[in-house]
């Protein structure tokens, strides 16, 4: 860890291995996909200690907080020592994963693929409502 004043808000999320590259961090802070203490920021905001930032990567939306600052990306056990998620966050992912895991699991998926006949019905029924 680095006891550098300020670190960009971009270059501490890549730091801490929520993004990939620091041009998607980038991408999602100027798309609004990163708050800092409740509000909407840029890239180069400077980090401070026990600040709270609220980030959606994927499906999941986490609430953090800065436990310290960096600006080298390191392993992840290192990076995850960067911040602290808090536990209501924590209990709305969990909830959310259980309602995609319960949707997924009640669509029924067909118990054989369509004979040659079928495809054919399928595709003449498509063509039929293109042409409309």
């Amino acid at each position: 860890m680095t006891d550098q004043k300020s670190i960009r808000l971009d270059k501490w999320l890549w730091a801490a291995r929520f993004y990939k590259t620091r041009s998607i961090a980038k991408d999602a802070i100027e798309g609004g996909k990163v708050h800092y203490n409740g509000a909407r920021t840029r890239p180069s905001r400077a980090v401070e200690l026990e600040a709270t930032i609220r980030l959606r990567v994927g499906w999941d939306e986490k609430t953090i907080i800065v436990q310290e600052l960096s600006d080298q990306r390191r392993g992840a056990p290192e990076a995850q020592k960067l911040y602290q998620e808090t536990e209501e966050s924590v209990q709305k992912r969990q909830v959310a994963a259980q309602a995609r895991k319960d949707m997924n699991q009640s669509i029924l998926a067909p118990e054989k693929r369509p004979s040659k006949k079928q495809r054919r019905d399928i595709l003449k029924i498509k063509h039929d409502y293109s042409d409309d």
